[in-house]
């Protein structure tokens, strides 16, 4: 009777540890007070820019995604057609807003692979998920700030195979920086860009209310990362 417990409240132990889920990285404010301090220097980088494209959440069989993608080819086409350089100016302009606060600065120019990172081995609360405390010497930075752009380009909700919303431009992604003493976040900050057509979206083939939301969403989205530097 006690084996059969035993397993009973292993299995319950294994199955509760299953559902359970860390918990998301909640936004850290930044203490711009900080960054003039003697012997902090801040890297600025950026991880490599996805491209830009079309993406239809909710149509989520194979088939649905095919007739999705088949009914806004061109849409696509277009969208893929679409530059994303101006977000890379961010690095830059960060640098030069700190650099005015008195913080010694280094613009890192290539793009950070953070998917190359090992897994940090401790879990706390406002500790990076990965390891980026190698990156202290070969960079020559005490804290790395990081850009990360996760979607360019336009987002059109599905149900299946039924379009549940119209099209709209959209830009995603997460600010943080570490301090690679102890791999915290000192700031973090996602910032999540949705723009509609002014007018109607559906004018094939150079779409002009969209391409001009998707410019819209792209400043928008870097004013969002700046704005916490700014003030």
């Amino acid at each position: 009777m006690k084996a059969v417990i035993t397993i009973a409240i292993t299995a319950a132990a294994i199955l509760l540890s299953g559902c359970a889920s860390t918990p998301p990285q909640q936004i850290v404010k930044m203490d711009s007070g900080g960054f003039a301090s003697a012997g902090n220097r801040i890297g600025v980088s950026m991880s490599a820019l996805p491209k830009v494209d079309t993406q239809f959440p909710g149509a989520g069989c194979l088939l649905c995604l095919a007739a999705a993608s088949v009914a806004n080819a061109q849409l696509t086409s277009h969208t893929q057609t679409l530059p994303s350089e101006d977000i890379l100016e961010l690095k830059d302009e960060i640098a030069k807003i700190l650099r005015k606060k008195g913080a010694d600065v280094v613009v890192i120019p290539d793009a950070l692979d953070i998917k190359s990172l090992p897994d940090y081995s401790t879990v706390g609360r406002n500790i990076a998920k990965k390891d980026f405390s190698s990156l202290q010497k070969k960079l020559n930075v005490d804290k790395l700030l990081v850009i990360d752009i996760t979607t360019m380009g336009i987002l059109r909700s599905y149900s299946s195979y039924i379009p549940t919303s119209d099209p709209k431009a959209v830009l995603r992604g997460i600010g943080y920086m570490v301090n690679l003493e102890n791999n915290s976040y000192e700031w973090y900050l996602p910032v999540d860009v949705a723009k509609s057509s002014d007018k109607g979206w559906d004018e094939p083939p150079k779409f002009p209310g969209l391409t001009n939301a998707y410019f819209q969403a792209v400043e928008t989205g870097k004013d969002g990362f700046l704005k916490p530097f700014r003030e």
